[in-house]
């Protein structure tokens, strides 16, 4: 039997490659807002990130997000992305496993 391929993308803080359902998809809808997207297939332009607030700081600082979204990133975005990522990390992992 063929073993099926496991789909990677690249995380926007570490620029690892790593297993999508490693990953957390931020997503940049029709009106310009971001958020976490845990199911993986709102609408809009995605980013990749590790499920830490070590990448996010990172893809702040390296503006990781702004290419992938080939837009400005507001400071409040990144903020109430992080407070999102802390309070929301432990349901994260749950859905990973």
């Amino acid at each position: 039997m063929k073993q099926r391929k496991i789909p990677l993308r690249k995380c926007t803080g570490c620029q690892e490659m790593k297993n999508k359902k490693e990953l957390i998809r931020i997503v940049r809808g029709e009106e310009g807002t971001f958020s976490f997207d845990p199911t993986g297939k709102k609408a809009g332009r995605g980013a990749y990130i590790c499920a830490n607030a070590d990448c996010l700081a990172k893809a702040q600082k390296s503006k990781g997000l702004e290419r992938s979204f080939k837009s400005p990133v507001p400071k409040d975005v990144y903020e109430s992305l992080m407070k999102e990522l802390l309070t929301g990390v432990e349901s994260i992992g749950e859905r990973n496993e």
